[in-house]
This record gives structure tokens, sequence and C-alpha cells, in this order.
């Protein structure tokens, strides 16, 4: 439980971390969504849970890699001689890091409520 939580922690502040510039800041952002995935698999949370934590990271993983690719090839638009409509491939970088933001506000939000509803009792 111990290790869910440290990895779960580390890897929302790499994510965040990494959201300062999310260009560069993808080599941070992808260990980190790794890191929270893991995390949240071994809590033994649901199944859907997990499900939703490892898409996120599968999109993320999807998008970087298709920047990385991009990048490597010269890039999109202008003189590189790739049309814009490659910049698509990137798309689920963000879709993905929505979900992470989306998933980590619905944590938080369940945490301080369960917190709330025990101090009541």
């Amino acid at each position: 439980m111990l290790w869910s939580r440290i990895l779960k922690v580390v890897g929302s502040i790499a994510m965040l971390l990494g959201t300062l510039d999310p260009l560069e800041g993808s080599v941070l952002i992808l260990p980190g969504s790794a890191l929270v995935a893991l995390g949240v698999y071994l809590t033994g949370k649901d199944h859907r849970t997990v499900l939703y934590w490892t898409w996120a990271f599968i999109l993320i993983a999807v998008g970087v890699a298709a920047m990385f690719a991009l990048s490597a090839v010269g890039g999109i638009g202008g003189r590189s001689g790739h049309s814009m409509w490659w910049g698509v491939l990137i798309l689920p970088y963000p879709v993905g890091w929505l979900m992470a933001l989306a998933g980590g506000v619905a944590g938080l939000v369940r945490h301080f409520k369960a917190k709330g509803q025990a101090a009541h009792v």
C-alpha cells in the first residue's frame, strides 16, 4: 500500500512538472503516467480504474512516440515536406494527459470526501 502511494505521488509530481513545457516535459510526463498507472494497479483498485489509467498511459505513450518520430524526420509543416495533418498522430498525447488530469482530480475529490466522512463518524 505504501509503495503504491509513493508511486502515485511521484508520478503525479513528474506529470505536473512536465506540464510546464509539454514538449520537452514529455520525458517527465510519460514515465510519470507510467508510475501512476503502476501505483493504481498495485493498490488493487477496481478493474475500471486500473483500465482507465492504463489507457491514459497508452495514449500518452503513443502520442509522445509520434511526436519524437515526427521530430526525427524533420517535423511537420513549413519546409519539412510533411503535411500538417501528420500532427493528428500526436493527438493521443494531450488526450491521455487530460484523462490523467481528470482522473487525478477525481481521485483527490474521492480521497478528501472519504476523509471528511471519516471525520464526521
